[in-house]
This record gives structure tokens, sequence and C-alpha cells, in this order.
């Protein structure tokens, strides 16, 4: 036991070499140059303010749709998107915990026996037994920070990977609440388009009355067939981009496509718009942001392993032991009289190599420079998604405010046309020409509705919105869903 102890002593000794300096840069977190309010703030005025957003993490309940509720809670459960998330995070602890243990000795136990018997000319021959037990003990000292370099490399993927998680949950919320929308505005355009067919066909059984009377023409038969029909054709399509769409929420929830129709064939309407956005600055809209933060993170792994690269350029120093007995009897191997032991320190260091150790440092801090580059492509883009959704918004409830007006006018004009022309004042053509202003205006404006539906769930994605910073706080296995 006593020569165990020695050993342990000399590791305990020898790893007081270790902890040197890390060679490599040092990292220090990239802070965005964010400006100091959003440009298109002034394009919204009585829209949006700079006003404190609050809690975005459950963004979708502010648009008081229970349906929509319950869809998004059953995608974060089920979406194959997620678990495709969270089975990254799982890796990336798994490697943060396999790095860390490099900096540690490794300890390995083994034994044998053995049985060996002499054959002479006469046939007979002596028998010897052999038995061994003993430990092994192997570690590399880390004195110029390679592995150290390694393990910090490692802590930024997980990280990175953590808010890759956040980023496919906000990602998903966003794409189930787009696609619940779009099938209800699918469904809202199906309604007019029929409730104009009705209308038309209405207005055909009056051409024909008239067609009959001798009052008019089969020319006006004629022309109020085709436009109920060139109505009745958009249908079709109408019901195809419909079933896309509810497909596609199917398999945002990871069900079958179909699996949904039932509960959705009920229809609904699209949400109304509130009065006023709080959208914060542009700061907060980067710190809320976790595609930033796994960019950062990212940055910050590949940084680190400029250190691992040059590293490899220095010596590395291991040190390793064995104690064991060995006896030819297996009862006397816990006498100690067969003690043996064994220290071997050893240094491997690099002579030659043709230049692939200093290219492969150049390497990593290229690979580190487009690190760079992807963060501050990461900034740009979340600050154009915000202002590119206040944009839309801003242009959306002029669009909408205009096209109720028409509509509007638009309804009241088919009406008086059918009337006159009912009494003979007009003829046919300006009856067929406020019907189509009708379908086309109402068609319009459920659209532009649409619109500003989805701008605003973009602009909660491009804030950020769909998690909160609170779940990095979790204990390691309890991810976010």
């Amino acid at each position: 036991m006593r020569y165990l102890t020695k050993l342990s002593l000399w590791l305990l000794l020898v790893s007081g070499l270790g902890p040197g300096c890390a060679v490599g840069p040092d990292y220090r977190k990239a802070e965005p140059d964010a400006p100091g309010r959003w440009s298109r703030l002034d394009e919204t005025p009585g829209l949006a303010s700079a006003d404190d957003p609050g809690d975005l993490s459950r963004w979708w309940h502010r648009l008081d749709d229970p349906m929509l509720d319950a869809l998004v809670e059953e995608a974060l459960r089920a979406s194959p998107d997620l678990r495709m998330a969270r089975a990254r995070l799982r890796e990336a602890r798994a490697r943060r915990a396999m790095a860390g243990a490099a900096q540690l000795p490794s300890l390995s136990a083994s034994g044998s026996a053995s049985r060996r018997q002499s054959i002479v000319h006469t046939g007979s021959g002596q028998t010897s037994n052999s038995f061994t037990a003993g430990f092994d003990a192997s570690w590399e000292i880390d004195v110029f920070g390679g592995v150290r370099r390694s393990v910090e490399a490692s802590e930024a993927d997980r990280a990175s990977s953590e808010a890759g998680l956040h980023d496919a949950r906000i990602t998903l919320v966003a794409e189930v609440a787009r696609s619940y929308f779009e099938v209800r505005c699918l469904q809202i355009r199906l309604r007019i388009s029929r409730r104009n067919l009705e209308s038309q066909t209405e207005t055909l059984a009056l051409t024909e009355f008239r067609a009959k009377a001798g009052l008019v023409s089969s020319q006006d038969v004629e022309q109020a067939t085709s436009n109920r029909e060139q109505t009745r054709a958009q249908i079709p399509s109408l019901e195809t981009g419909l079933a896309e769409a509810e497909h596609r929420l199917d398999v945002l929830l990871g069900k079958a496509p179909g699996a949904l129709h039932a509960r959705l064939a009920a229809g609904g309407e699209l949400p109304a718009m509130p009065d006023r956005i709080a959208v914060g600055i542009p700061a907060d809209a980067l710190r809320q942001r976790p595609d930033v933060r796994a960019a950062e993170r990212k940055l910050a792994a590949e940084t680190a392993r400029i250190g691992v690269a040059e590293a490899a350029l220095y010596p590395s120093f291991s040190l390793s032991g064995s104690i064991g007995l060995d006896a030819a009897v297996q009862g006397a191997l816990g006498n100690g009289a067969g003690l043996v032991y064994s220290l071997l320190g050893g240094i491997t260091a690099p002579l030659f190599q043709g230049g692939r150790l200093r290219a492969q440092v150049e390497a990593q801090d290229a690979v580190c420079e487009q690190a760079l580059v992807a963060y501050e492509q990461a900034v740009l883009t979340a600050l154009q998604d915000v202002e590119n959704a206040l944009v839309a918004l801003a242009r959306h409830r002029e669009r909408e405010e205009a096209l109720t007006r028409a509509a509007g006018a638009a309804r009241n004009a088919a009406e008086l046309a059918r009337q006159r022309y009912g009494a003979g004042v007009i003829d046919f053509q300006s009856v067929l020409d406020t019907e189509r202003s009708v379908l086309s205006l109402e068609d319009s404006l459920a659209s532009t509705r649409a619109d500003g539906v989805l701008a605003l769930i973009r602009l909660y994605k491009a804030l950020g919105g769909g998690w909160s910073p609170q779940a990095e706080a979790r204990p390691a296995g309890e991810d976010a869903p």
C-alpha cells in the first residue's frame, strides 16, 4: 500500500506543473453594435413604440385564439424539429463531458492467470502457474493549455447548442402560428368565393329570366354564365392551398397529413390586430435573440480552438505508472511478496512536420474569422428582421383601411347595379364589372388582413419572442420545451 501512496504523491507533485498559462488568444465576449432606436418607428405612428414589450415567451396568447394555443403546446411536445434540437444539445453536453475527462488521470485495473507446461523427450515435464493483478495510471500534463482550450471550446459549443434549441423553439412557434392563420385566411377566402358564387348565380337567374322575356339578348346570359364560372374556377385552387396549409401544420406537430382536418374544418376568424405594439430598443432585441447568442458562442468556441492548434506546436508531457502483484500461486497474491511497481515520465516534441502544425493554426484562425463574420451577420439580420416587420405592419394598416372602404363601396355598387339592371336602366356590363370588383376587393381584403397577422408574427419572432432567457438557468437535464 505504501508504494501506491508513493505513486499518488508523484502524480500530485507533477500535477503542479500543469496549470500554466494556456496558449492562444483569450476570448472577450463580443458586444453587438446596436443602434439606439429602430429607424422605422417614425413610419409607424400610433402603432409601434419603444416601450418595453414585456414577457414575450408566450406571445401567441396575446392573439386570444384557444385553438392556436392548443396547437402550439402540442407542437412543443411532439415537433420533430424540436426533438432534433434537443438531441443536438444532448450530444454537445456529452462532448463537453468527454473534453473535461481529458484533464484527469486515467486509471485501469488488470489481472491475468496462465498455466505453462514443458514437455521433455520422456513425455513428462514441469508445470508452472503465474498470477498477476495490478493497477495502471496515466496522465498527460496540460502544460500549455491545449486540453483546457478544448474544454473551453466544448463548453461554448454546448452553450451554442442550447441557444440553438431556443431558436428552434422560436421558429417552431412562429411557423405553427403562420400555418394556422394561413389555414384561417384560405377558409375565409373560400367563404367569400362561395358567397360571390351564390350572388352571381342569382344574377345569372335574373339574366335568364329577362332573356326569356325578350328584354335582353342571349349575350347577357353567356356573359353572366362566364362570370359565374370564373368565380367557380377559383374555388379548387383555394381548396388545394387550404389542404397544403393544413398538411404543413400537421407535419409541424409531428402528425400525419390530414390528422388536423376535422379540428380545423369548423373554420374561424383572424385575430384582431392590437392598437399599439411595444418593441423595446434594438439592444434588448439582440439580447433576446438566441440565434445571435448561438453565433456569439460559436465565435467563442472557434477562438478557443486556436489555442488547441497552437498547443500542438509545443512539447507534450506525460506521466504513467503501474503497481501490481505477481505470484506463482493464487493465494500468494495477497501477501505482498511479489509486489512490483513502475513510474515513467515522458516528453514528446514535434521536430519536423512539414509546416502542417503551423498551417493548422492558420486554418483555425481563418475559421475563427468566419465565425466572427457570421456573428456580425446574425446581428445585422436580427435588426433587419425587426425593421422589415415594422414596415410591413405599417403598410398593412394603411392598405387594410383603404381596402375596407373600397370593398364596402363595391358591395353597395354591385347591389345598386343589379337593381338598376333589373329595372332596365343600365346594361349588363355594368353588373359584371361591379360583381368582379366585389370579389377581387373582398379577396384582397381577406389576404391583407392575414398579411397583417403574419407581419405581427414576424415581429414577435424578430424580437426573440417564444422563449425566456431564464430557460438557460434550468438544470442540465431539464431542457426548455
